[in-house]
């Protein structure tokens, strides 16, 4: 399995705004983040070039402006991040997870029904193990 480069706080703030608003321009992302936490734009520039570099955003010229995207679908990209920090926070053990979506998360009906049926998809998935 490839390792996964790490993501602060700052960067998964902004690799979620450019997953759920692609493509877009540093320019709108760090007006965005000015006016929402106070980031200043050569900071978000930064931020959004190490994420390219990490693999995690492409860029593409379109005039003179580059347009960043996610470098892999949202779920695709979620998971890996997920996995990474249940391998390195967590230590694998997803433990602490489940008792977090248990006791802490405001789950939706439509989210518990997701999760019931992922439950039974791994619980078919050991059966035939």
């Amino acid at each position: 399995m490839r390792r996964v480069p790490r993501v602060g706080r700052m960067e998964a703030e902004i690799l979620r705004f450019v997953t759920e608003h692609h493509p877009v321009t540093v320019r709108e992302v760090a007006e965005y983040f000015a006016q929402t936490k106070g980031y200043a734009r050569t900071t978000v520039l930064t931020v959004m070039e190490r994420l390219r570099k990490k693999g995690y955003l492409k860029r593409k010229k379109v005039g003179n402006t580059y347009q960043y995207s996610p470098s892999q679908p949202k779920t695709a990209l979620f998971q890996s991040l997920v996995r990474d920090f249940v391998q390195s926070v967590l230590g694998g053990s997803i433990a602490p997870f489940v008792a977090y979506l248990s006791q802490e998360a405001k789950l939706s009906d439509e989210e518990l029904r997701e999760l019931r049926q992922l439950v039974l998809e791994l619980e078919e998935r050991k059966r035939k193990a």
